[in-house]
């Protein structure tokens, strides 16, 4: 009996205590994650950095965690989620250890590199959580367990207020202390996921030759890429564009990655009753609107958050029914295709404040910048139309 069909038969406990803790257990991931985006403003004064190398230390922790999604998807499917969640939360009290104690801005890029695994708990919660789940309901179980983004927001609500009450060296005190809690629950009330031993490296890396599964890391470098990026940057331009405090900025990157996160289910809900890549065309089309609105309102404070938290809206349902379309282009590799989906989605996070903040340095603004997203918005939706409602798409069965 495979698990979702254990599900079916009553046996619903295992299914949904894996579905809250892989959840919970990647809000903390992400918390380490996303550890410098509220700290930027205190971090560039420690280090007395410039804004592409604030922008440089902001991107490079999304490096190794999207690149990483690729192997660590494929493990997970292999020898079993709960194995590698337990291993990953304790590889990153690492860079947590390290951050508060070093002194030169090159071992800093050094541990931000190394934190960046923690952005592959993505990966390995999304093929934990939904072999416990029959296809019918993975829209809304991905969904949920996507909202593990939200620690992006509880890191930019809680870091700023423990280090002004408390100290920069108590944020990653807390942070550690945090990890090695959930860690234990995790360890001690989840049971292992189901493997299947005779998966190997090349059957799980045969989701490359499949062009839908670089279609949809397209789309998800877009959505998921916005998601990271300006909960990155919010604090970035916030503080330098209208004088706010680092927590008051953090405050709104919190509400952004919140509006972006609470909202993954409902696009996975909506994408289960219907057909997702329709609705995937219609999300690009709000994406490049409200990314014009930012564009146009880098002196028009309201306009400017009034864009920054409708684009995270539509990028929220966007990832939502990117991963209701998994399903639709492969069986039996969700970790696989989760991996390369996620990395480049990651990916998606890491160039757009490297680009802004170069261009920022050689021009003096940002809006060429936000031009570019414009641009992506639009390719994003001519492939969908060219491929998936236009072409000659099969759904998987």
């Amino acid at each position: 009996m495979t698990m979702n069909q254990d599900v079916a038969h009553g046996n619903r406990a295992n299914a949904y205590v894996a579905l809250t803790l892989a959840t919970i257990a990647m809000i903390v991931c992400f918390m380490s994650w996303s550890n410098f985006a509220p700290l930027a403003a205190q971090v560039g004064k420690m280090f007395n950095l410039s804004v592409s190398e604030r922008t440089l230390l902001l991107a490079t922790p999304v490096l190794l965690g999207s690149i990483m999604r690729i192997p660590v998807g494929i493990l997970s499917d292999k020898y079993g989620g709960k194995k590698v969640y337990l291993i990953l939360m304790a590889f990153i009290l690492i860079p947590l250890f390290m951050i508060p104690r070093v002194h030169s801005f090159g071992m800093l890029i050094f541990a931000a590199f190394l934190v960046g695994m923690s952005g592959t708990s993505f990966a390995v919660g999304v093929s934990y959580a939904s072999v416990w789940f029959p296809k019918e309901q993975q829209g809304l179980a991905l969904g949920i367990v996507s909202m593990g983004n939200m620690g992006n927001a509880v890191a930019s609500m809680t870091l700023p207020y423990i280090s002004k009450s408390y100290g920069f060296t108590a944020v990653y005190n807390f942070l550690m202390v945090l990890t090695v809690v959930i860690g234990v629950i995790f360890a001690l009330c989840c049971k292992e996921m189901p493997v299947d031993k005779t998966k190997t490296l090349k059957g799980a890396l045969s989701v490359t030759k499949e062009s839908s599964t670089w279609y949809l890391s397209l789309f998800y470098f877009l959505t998921f890429g916005l998601f990271v990026a300006f909960t990155n940057l919010t604090p970035l331009f916030l503080t330098g564009l209208f004088n706010y405090s680092a927590v008051k900025a953090g405050l709104y990157a919190a509400l952004f990655a919140f509006v972006c996160t609470i909202i993954r289910p409902v696009g996975g809900a909506m994408a289960d009753h219907m057909r997702p890549m329709a609705l995937l065309q219609w999300v690009f089309v709000a994406i490049i609107l409200f990314a014009l609105v930012i564009m146009f309102s880098f002196h028009v404070q309201a306009m400017f958050i009034a864009g920054i938290v409708l684009v995270g809206l539509a990028a929220g349902v966007g990832n939502g029914v990117v991963f209701k379309m998994v399903p639709y282009v492969s069986t039996g590799n969700t970790g696989a295709v989760t991996g390369f989906v996620g990395a480049m989605g990651g990916l998606g996070g890491f160039f757009p404040p490297l680009v802004i903040g170069w261009i920022h340095d050689w021009t003096g603004s940002y809006e060429l910048g936000i031009g570019l997203l414009v641009l992506t918005g639009v390719i994003c939706w001519f492939a969908l139309w060219k491929h998936f409602i236009k072409g000659d798409f099969h759904i998987v069965k």
